[in-house]
């Protein structure tokens, strides 16, 4: 996708965690599955690095989710971690259904690369 030596950051946290940062960086005040917080910025040139972002997900809710699908928690991180991804690099599903369509096909693209369960890149 042509950031081969970019970073990233992960954080699993829980629904009481992630609702505050909801909060006070989007003012929606509920739990979510995944944030991301875009930096594409220069990071580090000296080095040859480039920081994406943050990407926080909430495993009380993946959880959730995981049983919901009939899915592995696992399987859901996947899922929730490509979504994540793609966020920081500039996709927005919330930008409309032309938007949303192109972030879906991608991750679904991404989904099957990385996991073994070909059903799991359906349920987004």
């Amino acid at each position: 996708m042509g950031y081969d030596d970019a970073e990233i950051s992960i954080v699993i946290t829980d629904d009481e965690d992630i609702r505050n940062l909801n909060r006070n960086f989007r003012g929606k005040d509920k739990s979510t599955n995944v944030l991301s917080f875009p930096m594409m910025d220069d990071g580090f040139p000296e080095f040859g690095i480039t920081m994406l972002g943050d990407i926080v997900i909430s495993e009380e809710t993946a959880l959730r989710e995981a049983e919901t699908a009939k899915i592995s928690l696992s399987e859901r991180t996947s899922q929730l971690l490509v979504h994540g991804i793609l966020h920081l690099i500039g996709y927005d599903h919330e930008l409309g259904e032309e938007e949303e369509n192109k972030m879906i096909s991608k991750s679904s693209e991404l989904i099957d690369i990385v996991e073994k369960n070909k059903n799991i890149s359906h349920w987004m």
